[in-house]
């Protein structure tokens, strides 16, 4: 790779072997004995790194990285000195150095210096390249296994692990061959879904996951301890593995990651039964005959999800945890900086439970508003805006008061969502509802390959409508469009995120333990 190269240091040609090895190398070096000279040439031309030394005479290392900075702020500067006191490391550190080397340094530390800051993306992004076309072949392999729910989670796991290396190499050749490959993953895990979900829900499966109903009692429930530092509990509405996975870092800052996993959202991967199933430690249709005229039907008026608090209080009642506890939602901005500001109020509950919809909101958005489809246009997109929203959150304030309080944190979801961009036709008659991933009613005309039917709701543990209730749940990456305007329907909700059905994406969701540092 060629690249220009200022280097700094009054002892500069004792240094001529080392420079002589950069330019065998195919690297252009030019030098310099003092600072005042490195400032000049720096504001001279433009330079692809500065080597720089920390003792000259005249105008100091320390100060000539001050001046680097403020006319080449982007400029790399990796900083060579004989002191190794801490003092000096820590102030050049803050003036941005991007490296530093002790003397004496060979010229192979210099050359490893300048290919991890000039050439490690291109590296990386070759190694990435490289690991993956090895693994090609085995996660084909485990695709043709028979997998448990365990293994379907793990593979899962690994594929949102390629899938954010690739996402960022140029080369995107690699990064199709995932998608295909996800594709198929998709398609196979559809249909181990199909073969088991109702064994699942009846206990007759052996490998049966961790659900939706099961998440509090087996995750949240046995933290909850009057006599240690509170809990909270933080839901973050549709949070898909690979938005965690990138905002886990920022998180990492502040808690050591505890336990780390997933489990499976029922069907419908929706906020209404998801959500709702979760918080009352039940499956729907139970739901609806502990609390009569509390499930409030599609068809109806009103908060689908207005009881969750009522939920909450019962299951902990249930579950022998009669605590001080309390419960908040927050659907926008005003309400989330408010929350913020008094979270310290709540250190003295044993549980603090805490719904952000705003993830929820960004992909109903997205379908909705022009400007926010093109801003978050694919998946790379959509999870860099997450992690733009949560970098100036209320949320990540509250959970720096909540570290800095010594609080403890479980992090989760009610359901994922899927990029969806094949059409399936479907008939429905005007009570059938609106969701784009599942549709219930009578009389329901579909395409079979597409779909998953379960025409006794009661086996899904279901509510039912009437007695010829169907529940029908897309597969892969399909979403539902009548056949009256078909042709605007398709291009106004292909490349949308969607949630619902059946995908890798949409039932497989993170929960994790965090604990403060």
């Amino acid at each position: 790779m060629t690249a220009n190269i200022l280097w700094a240091d009054d002892e500069i040609d004792l240094l001529k072997p080392h420079v002589f090895f950069l330019e065998q190398k195919g690297y252009v070096v030019k030098t310099v004995n003092n600072g005042l000279d490195a400032v000049e040439e720096v504001g001279r031309q433009e330079f692809d790194m500065v080597f720089l030394d920390e003792n000259m005479p005249g105008l100091s290392g320390l100060e000539t990285l001050n001046r680097i900075k403020a006319m080449a702020p982007r400029t790399p500067v990796i900083m060579i000195t004989k002191s190794e006191e801490e003092h000096i490391m820590e102030e050049a550190i803050g003036s941005k150095i991007s490296d530093y080397l002790i003397k004496p340094v060979n010229p192979s530390q210099i050359l490893l210096a300048l290919k991890k800051h000039l050439e490690g993306k291109r590296l990386v992004s070759e190694k990435s390249t490289t690991n993956y076309q090895q693994n090609f072949s085995r996660l084909s392999m485990r695709l043709s296994d028979r997998l448990s729910s365990a293994d379907w989670a793990t593979l899962y796991d690994e594929l949102v692990r390629w899938e954010l290396e690739l996402s960022g190499n140029p080369d995107q050749s690699m990064a199709e061959i995932l998608r295909s490959q996800w594709a198929e993953a998709n398609d196979l895990f559809s249909r181990f879904v199909e073969r088991n979900y109702l064994d699942w829900l009846t206990g007759k499966a052996a490998d049966a996951p961790l659900q939706s109903h099961q998440v509090f009692k087996a995750r949240v429930a046995p933290l909850i301890d009057e006599a240690q530092s509170p809990l909270f509990m933080v839901l973050i509405d549709n949070l898909r593995l690979d938005q965690w996975r990138v905002i886990e870092p920022i998180v990492a800052e502040l808690f050591k990651v505890e336990e780390q996993g997933t489990f499976y959202s029922i069907l419908p991967t929706a906020t209404q039964y998801a959500r709702n199933a979760l918080f009352a430690g039940m499956m729907p249709a139970d739901i609806e005959r502990r609390f009569p005229g509390k499930w409030i039907s599609e068809d109806e008026e009103g908060s689908k999800n207005a009881n969750e608090e009522e939920f909450l209080a019962d299951q902990l009642k249930r579950l022998g945890k009669p605590v001080k506890y309390s419960y908040h939602k927050i659907t926008n901005i005003t309400q989330g900086k408010r929350l913020a500001e008094s979270i310290h109020e709540l250190m003295g509950n044993a549980l603090n439970v805490i719904v952000y919809n705003f993830v929820d909101m960004l992909s109903h958005a997205r379908t909705e508003m022009e400007i926010i489809r093109e801003l978050a246009e694919d998946e790379p997109a959509y999870r860099s805006i997450t992690r733009s929203w949560f970098e100036h959150s209320p949320l990540l304030d509250m959970l720096r008061t909540i570290a800095a309080k010594g609080g403890r944190v479980v992090i989760t979801t009610d359901h994922g969502t899927v990029r969806v961009t094949e059409p399936s036709r479907i008939v429905g008659d005007r009570n059938t509802n609106t969701n784009l991933r599942y549709k219930h009613g009578r009389n329901l005309t579909y395409e079979a390959k597409d779909v998953f039917v379960v025409k006794d709701p009661a086996k899904a543990l279901l509510p039912r409508a009437n007695v010829s209730t169907t529940y029908v749940f897309a597969r892969k990456d399909r979403y539902f469009v009548y056949p009256n305007n078909y042709n605007q329907y398709v291009n106004l909700y292909r490349n949308t995120f969607q949630h619902g059905g059946i995908s890798l994406e949409e039932m497989i969701v993170p929960v994790v333990t965090l604990k403060p540092r």
